[in-house]
């Protein structure tokens, strides 16, 4: 059976505070747990009203305070806004809290627009982000004696560090560095081959992992038909394209007419971005999945299901997590 994690955004419906929607990714991380997932990721965006997971640490702490086993992490950190020091002790801190429970994911995106980016204030950094690697795994790793520097809490943590990518610059960092590689298919769907085999065929091994590692996310919503489950999964397109249009807004509830006014640059910007989404009923996302699992190779499914209403949005998980039983 293949692992199966959740990738969650703590998504701000109409209508909702900031309170709210973390106590819904709280309360779904426990159901998750129950279900058999493996991980639950928090992912750091900003200057985006649907989005509270901002300040990605803090919340990841409410999950991993309110579960027992399942692995909480950040998927991921947007290391150009951070200095790798600071990143280092918040990350300390979360494992010495919760040891043996976290994950740090880095992406080389700001995870932002471009005003929110200039608002971070730390120009240049995305260029020198293997450097920020090495520099956080240094801090993370053992004490040496002529080190200046170090993360206290965060020297000798056990907290995995995963590289995260849309493209081949990631997968051939982690594959350079040793590290385990999560590749962002829900976002660009059509890089994932030529990824994992740059990842695969560049990997060396490191003291952190000794053969190469990956997990694929992909957006999914399952239902009891496929027309239900298109319907739900009409309010992740509406946020998608927002996003995309750096014009993100609150999460709607679904509407069978979504599409209606979208430009033809809008229907190509969505049906691209479902190029792999798995959207149907059990039988249909159960042969998608299988379908994608044969073609990519995939170690670990990591799954982003937007769905607006908790009772349909927990089901759906539920329900991927009764398919993945059966790969």
């Amino acid at each position: 059976m293949v692992d199966i994690s959740i990738l969650d955004f703590a998504i701000v419906r109409e209508g909702d505070s900031i309170r709210d929607a973390v106590q819904r990714s709280v309360e779904l991380a426990v159901n998750a747990e129950r279900w058999g997932y493996r991980r639950f990721w928090l992912a750091e965006h900003h200057n985006n009203e649907a989005v509270a997971s901002a300040a990605t640490a803090l919340v990841i702490s409410q999950i991993a305070a309110a579960t027992a086993s399942i692995r909480v992490g950040a998927g991921g950190i947007m290391l150009p806004n951070h200095a790798p020091l600071v990143v280092a002790e918040q990350f300390g801190t979360l494992d010495a809290l919760y040891p043996g429970r976290i994950d740090l994911g880095l992406g080389r995106a700001s995870g932002s627009d471009e005003a929110g980016e200039a608002a971070i204030g730390r120009p240049g950094r995305r260029e020198r982000f293997a450097e920020d690697v090495s520099e956080l795994l240094g801090l993370l790793g053992p004490s040496k004696p002529d080190q200046a520097v170090r993360a206290i809490p965060g020297t000798g943590s056990q907290a995995p560090v995963w590289i995260l990518g849309s493209t081949t610059n990631g997968a051939e960092l982690a594959a350079r560095l040793g590290l385990p590689f999560a590749f962002a298919a829900h976002f660009r769907p059509d890089n994932l081959i030529p990824a994992l085999a740059a990842y695969r065929d560049g990997f060396k091994p490191s003291p952190r992992l000794d053969r190469p590692r990956s997990i694929v996310t992909v957006s999914a919503v399952v239902a009891e038909t496929d027309a239900e489950a298109r319907f739900l999964a009409s309010s992740m397109s509406e946020l998608a394209l927002g996003t995309f249009r750096n014009a993100p807004k609150k999460l709607r509830p679904p509407r069978s007419d979504v599409e209606a006014g979208w430009s033809e640059a809008d229907l190509a910007i969505v049906n691209a971005l479902r190029r792999r989404s798995q959207v149907g009923s059990h039988a249909t996302v159960r042969e998608g999945l299988r379908a994608l699992i044969a073609e990519a190779g995939v170690d670990e499914l990591m799954f982003f299901s937007t769905v607006h209403d908790t009772e349909p949005r927990h089901r759906s998980y539920e329900m991927l997590a009764e398919i993945a039983k059966t790969l």
